[in-house]
């Protein structure tokens, strides 16, 4: 599994599977961030199945589904919130990481 660290407490990925979980809990991550809209694609775990595993292994989850080519106010509003609320770090994916990094990059223009 590979991520690409945006910031000191913020990193992406594209899809996850169930055992990924237990690398992203040794990499150090403390919350786990879904973007991805369940059956987006066939085969892809589901938010609730992603979320019992990440909970089973202590980590903190939240499931805040984005469509692909459609970020919204309230899903930056969400993600922004969630990213105040969770322990860091926090490991967020969707399909490729793309929208994960978006949503970061349009609250950190709402900051500036």
């Amino acid at each position: 599994m590979e991520y690409r660290q945006i910031s000191e407490d913020y990193s992406v990925a594209g899809q996850i599977q169930l055992e990924d979980i237990a690398a992203i809990k040794e990499a150090g991550f403390k919350s786990v961030i879904c973007n991805r809209p369940d059956n987006e694609q066939p085969g892809q775990p589901s938010a609730d199945s992603v979320k019992a595993a990440a909970e089973a292994a202590g980590l903190t989850f939240r499931f805040i589904p984005v469509i692909s080519g459609q970020i919204t106010m309230e899903n930056v509003e969400d993600q922004a919130a969630a990213l105040d609320e969770l322990e860091g770090p926090v490991f967020a994916y969707c399909r490729s990481g793309a929208r994960c990094t978006n949503l970061y990059g349009l609250i950190q223009q709402q900051k500036a």
